[in-house]
């Protein structure tokens, strides 16, 4: 062709397709929510399901009578807290030495000042914190999913979990991480949409990304990630890991959503903006962590509250309270990093992920059951059928996070990890089951995934992510009354073991019969 050959014409303007407002359908695509559009509907499944839970965790709740296990702990000394703003020693006429942040005995404290030092006193916050976390994780399922069934679904099976109920009706610290925890992933999600949402808007407005990013005003839920990351640390140190995999999320989706949208430097800009981000999310996170110790800064007689004076040193004020707090911090981190003595109900983190060694709350064979031999006892033991399926739906969420490179699968994944494999780096320390709470509801989250693709892609979910529908209509019915038979099972599993669950008096040979394994005497 000559240089000098003349370009054809370009065609009417009415035969050229009109451009969509706004950025590219691609754009538009990746950034928009595909949170579904039933928000009534999802609302009476929430308060259903969240109402199952309160019911199952309230009845029979001051059953057994007394404290048991670790209560001995944490309801005498939240008990103590309202009286003296520490943990108090009476036979000692002060204050006792404790190894865990205050804020977890002060919500059980609450308890006892509004129903009474009792059973129902300092197990109510217990019970409260697992109910919450039942409606928390349906609310994330339903975000994560784009469905309100499987958010439903995700709610269901932690309500009927047995570890989760236990520690529910009983006074330790273990369900408050748990829930403080799960809230502060369910808002860093929300804080992930809402910053997309408003990337998203500002490209809709004309806004060119490579120049500037849009202003999208006060980061509400990333603040209350922070309070929460902060109050889960005030109620055990096991929170810092959470508080790592969090920090590391802002920064992969900070850049991802930057990729998404075009802009010019993706990585240069989420190093200097997250810099910043992530400086005050954690002061922020530490300053509420230190406002739980008020307590113990207003009072001259908590455990090492005058460590400098009693050292004969000088203790200005102010300066010699922080050194006086941290030095107890050190001494509270020999004391974990030493804890190996051996204990009767100890257990590794690989039996956590097989439910192999519960863990004894309670336990009489004094008890009235109308058999010549009972026997009541409360078991720190999941509900088999559905804990057995933990660990293949967590290899199959990886695979599909590896193949599919799915942000959603990924995340419940940072979620039960966070919460189990910390612990492998400690071989020689004493552990126990309940340790491994804040992971329960991601390994359901792991599940519920499963059980989503069991189902098959609604058209709902296919609409709002323009995938393919997956598999035939008889083929998503066959699906859900798999999934629906699997729950069903769970159900009936969690109500054969409730006896065990609640303490409830048994005749002798049926409590042996619900003893599957023998590491479960």
């Amino acid at each position: 062709m000559s240089a000098t050959a003349v370009r054809p014409e370009q065609p009417p303007a009415a035969w050229r397709p009109t451009p969509l407002p706004g950025p590219l359908p691609a754009v538009r695509a990746r950034l928009a929510s595909t949170l579904p559009d039933d928000s009534r509907r999802a609302l009476w499944v929430t308060l259903v399901i969240t109402g199952i839970a309160a019911a199952l965790r309230l009845i029979g709740l001051n059953h057994p009578k007394g404290l048991i296990f670790d209560e001995v702990y944490y309801a005498q000394d939240a008990h103590s807290m309202l009286s003296y703003g520490v943990e108090w020693d009476p036979g000692a006429d002060g204050s006792s030495y404790v190894a865990h942040p205050p804020f977890g005995k002060w919500l059980i404290g609450v308890g006892e000042w509004a129903f009474g030092y009792d059973e129902v006193g300092w197990r109510i916050g217990a019970a409260a914190a697992g109910v919450i976390g039942v409606a928390i994780l349906i609310r994330l399922m339903r975000r994560l999913t784009g469905s309100t069934l499987l958010g439903g679904t995700a709610g269901l099976l932690l309500a009927v979990e047995g570890s989760h109920l236990v520690l529910s009706r009983t006074s330790l610290l273990d369900i408050f991480i748990a829930t403080l925890l799960l809230g502060a992933m369910y808002c860093l999600v929300r804080d992930r949409d809402w910053r997309r949402a408003g990337w998203l808007a500002a490209l809709e407005d004309g806004l060119d990304v490579k120049r500037r990013r849009p202003r999208l005003g006060l980061p509400w839920w990333r603040i209350a990630c922070a309070v929460l990351l902060g109050l889960a640390m005030a109620t055990k140190w096991s929170a810092l890991w959470y508080i790592i995999v969090v920090i590391l999320l802002y920064i992969v989706w900070d850049w991802r959503l930057r990729c998404d949208a075009g802009a010019r430097k993706p990585f240069r800009d989420t190093l200097i903006y997250e810099f910043g981000q992530n400086l005050w999310f954690g002061l922020l996170a530490v300053g509420v962590y230190t406002l739980s110790w008020t307590g113990w800064f207003l009072n001259d007689t908590g455990s090492y509250r005058h460590w400098l004076a009693d050292q004969g040193r000088s203790e200005p004020p102010v300066i010699g309270a922080l050194v006086n707090w941290m030095q107890y911090h050190f001494s509270v981190l020999d004391f974990h990093n030493g804890l190996s003595s051996e204990h009767a109900y100890q257990s590794w983190p690989w039996q956590w992920l097989f439910n192999l060694r519960p863990v004894v709350f309670y336990w009489s064979s004094d008890v009235n059951c109308g058999a010549s031999d009972c026997a009541g006892e409360v078991l720190l033991l999941g509900t088999p059928l559905l804990w057995w399926t933990f660990v293949p739906a967590a290899l199959a969420l990886l695979v599909w996070a590896l193949h599919k490179r799915d942000w959603r699968a990924w995340f419940l994944l940072a979620g039960l990890g966070a919460g189990v494999l910390p612990w492998f780096m400690y071989p020689d320390r004493t552990m126990f089951f309940f340790y491994a709470a804040p992971a329960v509801p991601f390994f359901i989250g792991a599940v519920t995934w499963c059980l989503g693709l069991i189902i098959g892609r609604t058209s709902l979910h296919r609409r709002n992510t323009g995938l393919p529908p997956l598999g035939s209509p008889e083929r998503r019915l066959t699906g859900a009354l798999i999934a629906g038979a699997f729950v069903a099972v769970v159900v009936l599993c969690f109500a054969y073991f409730w006896p065990i669950y609640t303490g409830e008096a048994i005749p002798r040979d049926e409590w042996h019969a619900r003893m599957w394994l023998d590491s479960w005497i």
